[in-house]
């Protein structure tokens, strides 16, 4: 014989946070005052895109990196951005109490419009910021044509 359970929709409600933290890489902490637990998940550097009439602008954060640690490359349409964001060594007498902020290898890539001049593309790193410019081609830049009235 089996035996019948109640369903209760606030467990199923618990159980589908736990899955969501477990995909995510986060636990937060418990309800029953256990000790805060947080695993960090894989780095991804945040980018933003911005257009103007002449160029496609792509900026990416990237604290604490070094110009020399930061690759860029241009290939079939496609600009990369990738690198590593190594964690600090424990050094004698140091030890961490916290650590939040993500760390290891990232790898980012944008398919680029065809009006973007791939020959021509350029990087520069300042303060902790990579700015990617990728000029347009002169033939996918607006042009303005005066209209004659007769």
């Amino acid at each position: 014989m089996s035996a019948l359970t109640t369903w209760n929709p606030l467990r199923e409600l618990g159980s589908l946070e736990n899955r969501l933290d477990r995909l995510f890489g986060v636990t937060w902490p418990s309800r029953n005052g256990e000790k805060e637990a947080m695993t960090v998940a894989q780095w991804t550097p945040l980018v933003d895109i911005s257009e103007d009439n002449n160029e496609y602008l792509v900026k990416a954060e990237l604290p604490e990196l070094k110009k020399e640690e930061v690759k860029v490359s241009v290939e079939n349409g496609e600009l990369t951005i990738s690198g590593e964001r190594k964690s600090e060594k424990e050094e004698k007498g140091k030890k961490f109490h916290r650590i939040e902020r993500s760390y290891g290898s990232f790898l980012r890539s944008f398919t680029l419009p065809e009006s973007v001049n791939g020959d021509k593309v350029s990087a520069e790193f300042k303060d902790g910021v990579l700015s990617v410019h990728l000029p347009k081609d002169e033939k996918a830049k607006p042009k303005s044509i005066e209209v004659k009235v007769q």
